[in-house]
């Protein structure tokens, strides 16, 4: 039988400039669907796992449009409560060489961020589940989506499921001070903790030595330290950072660490990609947690899944849109070292 997984947040219109034209250039925009955890369940599903979404989205045909592109690819969406009045969107200005991309919100007032926690019966949501994912962004939306995340969690808790949360800080939406209140606390709940060096500062108030990600160095043991306090303070079995080197735009180094209380005590670290022209960085981050997710689900070494997600996340900037359309022989064959992109015949 699948493993059974549950992710909760929000599913957004994203609209784009075709290509790398700028916001003021665009006469057209690109049409994807996609949030963090909606991400997630998408590759998830389509790696054989199954992977529930919950969320609120509208009546209306934009509301059903979203919910069609997840069963698209085997999301299972009968947990998605219909109401509200607008899906949240973004646009996405995609950055090239030196010039950055860029994302622009409209989603004030999005129907996930109405959706209590009395309009879902979670005993039903959780039946058999194996697993729940939720990540910063959407407990970012408000009180009401907090609320209806402490729900969720305690649901999952009860249900026996491991919870995973990716920290995911986004400065757009709340300030440091409000990231920390709430997630600080939230962590006592959680057993498998995602993040990078931002996101752990921001939400949690560690930090990571003296790396300085812009300028291509990366202190390793500054990294190791950082999962050590992580796990020492809020008690987590396994936490997974993410190194990203941002040479530019185009280009950027991909590796993570896990440290994990079946491993010895000096964390792991991953083979490193050197990744080279990047199509589309957004939802990389989702894609990584999804590959962390399923080799913790289906593999004996979370030193292999790791590997898998690192390489799953590597195959993600090839691939144009929030979700990762790839196989999980695509992504074995890249985690075995096969990475030289050759023409399959």
């Amino acid at each position: 039988m699948p493993k059974n997984v549950v992710t909760l947040g929000e599913i957004m219109l994203r609209l784009s400039p075709p290509g790398t034209q700028r916001f003021v250039q665009a006469s057209a925009f690109d049409v994807v669907y996609g949030g963090g955890e909606a991400n997630v369940a998408a590759s998830l599903a389509q790696w054989g796992l199954h992977a529930a979404f919950v969320t609120k989205v509208p009546k209306h045909e934009i509301g059903q449009a979203a919910v069609n592109h997840l069963r698209r690819y085997g999301v299972d969406t009968r947990h998605v409560v219909r109401g509200g009045d607008r899906l949240g969107i973004y646009f996405l200005e995609m950055g090239a060489a030196q010039r950055g991309s860029k994302v622009v919100y409209d989603r004030a007032g999005a129907a996930v961020s109405t959706l209590r926690a009395d309009e879902l019966d979670w005993a039903e949501v959780f039946e058999g589940v194996d697993w729940f994912h939720f990540t910063g962004i959407t407990a970012a939306l408000g009180d009401t989506a907090r609320d209806t995340l402490r729900a969720a969690v305690a649901a999952a808790r009860s249900a026996g499921a491991t919870v995973s949360c990716d920290l995911n800080y986004r400065a757009k939406l709340w300030t440091v001070d409000e990231a920390r209140a709430f997630m600080r606390p939230m962590m006592e709940h959680v057993d498998v903790c995602i993040a990078n060096e931002e996101d752990a500062d921001k939400c949690l108030g560690l930090t990571a030595g003296t790396t300085d990600v812009h300028g291509g160095h990366l202190d390793e043991a500054g990294y190791a330290d950082l999962m050590r306090r992580m796990r020492s303070t809020f008690g987590f079995q396994t936490v997974a950072v993410t190194l990203r080197e941002s040479f530019s735009a185009s280009r950027n180094g991909w590796s993570a660490m896990v440290h994990d209380g079946g491993l010895a005590e000096q964390p792991y670290r991953s083979p490193r990609f050197d990744i080279t022209p990047i199509v589309d960085r957004v939802g990389g981050g989702d894609a990584f947690a999804a590959g962390f997710v399923y080799g913790m689900l289906t593999k004996d070494d979370p030193r292999r899944a790791l590997d898998y997600a690192v390489a799953a996340s590597c195959l993600k900037h090839s691939v144009f849109g929030d979700f990762n359309h790839v196989s999980v022989d695509e992504v074995e064959k890249l985690a075995s070292g096969s990475g030289g992109g050759r023409v399959e015949r």
